[in-house]
């Protein structure tokens, strides 16, 4: 009789349907997504921009002595020093002025003169208020990445504003123009070529 009742329970346990326990697979399946994320080396794709200068840019090493002078012209940049003339020109591209390369070779010139911290930005007239400011802003600091963050460096921040020279000038080292010689008159001419 025990037996039986044994075999019945047997029975019975046996044809109850099995349940699926969906609590422990879904903990197991956080924990499993959580671990993964947490490992996963996501591969970062970097671009590095290069802002290479034009061809028809040329620049020259500054020289000892520097005395830094930022022109802004209708169809050009040109960085130049007060005694030696022009060292950077950088023609307008497609989008207007080349703040970069101005900004490349300010620190050119900035890494080999730590110490100098000013310099002079010459406009010609009719420029633009906000190409000023663009200009100020690419000769005070440069910006620079690092990892999220952007930290601004120092490039000179002692500015001075003044007037372009005009590109009809002499050259330094010439003599000015002297006032034109009045015109001799005609009757003047022809008694002088009398005696």
């Amino acid at each position: 009789m025990r037996r039986s009742y044994q075999n019945r329970k047997l029975e019975r346990h046996s044809r109850r349907p099995a349940e699926l326990l969906l609590v422990p697979m879904i903990d197991i399946f956080t924990v499993l997504v959580t671990f993964l994320l947490m490992t996963a080396v996501f591969s970062r794709t970097v671009v590095l921009q290069l802002n290479l200068p034009p061809p028809n840019t040329t620049w020259k090493e500054p020289p000892p002595g520097l005395q830094l002078e930022v022109m802004v012209r209708k169809d050009l940049l040109q960085v130049a020093d007060r005694n030696t003339g022009p060292l950077a020109t950088l023609p307008n591209t497609a989008a207007g002025y080349d703040y970069d390369n101005l900004t490349e070779y300010l620190k050119r010139v900035k890494a080999k003169f730590p110490d100098k911290t000013d310099a002079s930005i010459l406009l010609e007239p009719d420029t633009p208020y906000d190409t000023l400011v663009q200009v100020m802003d690419r000769v005070r600091v440069f910006e620079t990445g690092q990892g999220i963050n952007t930290v601004q460096a120092e490039l000179f921040p002692d500015i001075s504003i003044g007037d372009a020279p005009s590109t009809t000038e002499a050259p330094a080292g010439a003599p000015a123009p002297t006032a034109a010689t009045p015109a001799v008159p005609a009757h003047a001419a022809s008694h002088g070529a009398h005696s």
